[in-house]
């Protein structure tokens, strides 16, 4: 199948995300108070845009490219849980200043998960400079918050504050574009079919990170316009999707 050179798209979208994160980083280092109290919307807001976008546009896309859709979005989702059924057992149920490889632990993990994220722009502009657009709509939104808890984990293992400071950029920030940069040049040439199963994978990564990890965070600290701003992201999503039908 014959692809559009749309690499400077993921490329920016990705170096993108990678400054959401740094943004979420600074604010809570800078302005830990507002960042703490606001982080649940910036949540909320991508979790309703990530959940919208997996099921009407990027599910129903890779249909279009592979019948075997279904089941690779099913594994996209266990892939992500089973990275934070990994990190939960090994940082959440530990003594937060136990030891610096729990930080470590979480920092590592949270710079696959980024990593992903940066193959995750390959794939979706690689189908359709639209289809990368919606996708990294909630993705990037979702880096805020992910910058701010990438940071405090690290605080809380007992880093210092200028250790937490670079470790955080590093493995939450940097590592988006670097999986953007690596996995391009391989995904541009892939048939339709893969391409299909490719972006079904990703759909379900995404759904994972709306509906499994940034709503329960909501969840957990309920907000008097939680709902609302769920609902924003939605109907953001809607609009976006049925919009360029």
């Amino acid at each position: 199948m014959a692809v559009s050179p749309v690499i400077p798209f993921a490329l920016w979208a990705s170096l993108l995300a990678g400054l959401v994160t740094t943004i979420g980083v600074l604010t809570v280092r800078r302005f830990s108070d507002w960042g703490r109290r606001n982080a649940v919307y910036f949540a909320c807001f991508a979790a309703g845009v990530l959940i919208a976008v997996s099921f009407l546009h990027l599910m129903p896309k890779s249909l279009e490219l592979s019948g075997e859709g279904p089941v690779f979005m099913l594994t996209g989702y266990l892939v992500m849980h089973f990275l934070n059924r990994f990190l939960t057992t090994q940082v959440c149920d530990k003594p937060a200043t136990e030891d610096y490889a729990i930080g470590l632990v979480a920092m590592f993990g949270i710079g696959f998960h980024s990593f992903v994220d940066g193959v995750m722009y390959s794939v979706t502009f690689t189908v359709s400079v639209f289809t990368g657009v919606v996708s990294a709509l909630g993705m990037v939104l979702h880096e805020f918050p992910e910058g701010i808890i990438t940071y405090v984990l690290l605080l809380r293992s007992g880093f210092g504050d200028r250790q937490a400071l670079v470790l955080a950029l590093v493995s939450a920030a940097a590592t988006t574009p670097l999986g953007t940069l690596l996995s391009y040049g391989w995904i541009s040439t892939i048939d339709k079919p893969l391409l299909g199963n490719l972006m079904a994978g990703s759909a379900g990564a995404l759904f994972y990170v709306g509906a499994t990890h940034l709503l329960p965070m909501a969840e957990r600290e309920p907000r008097k316009l939680s709902l609302v701003v769920l609902g924003a992201g939605i109907a953001t999503a809607v609009g976006i999707t049925t919009g360029a039908r």
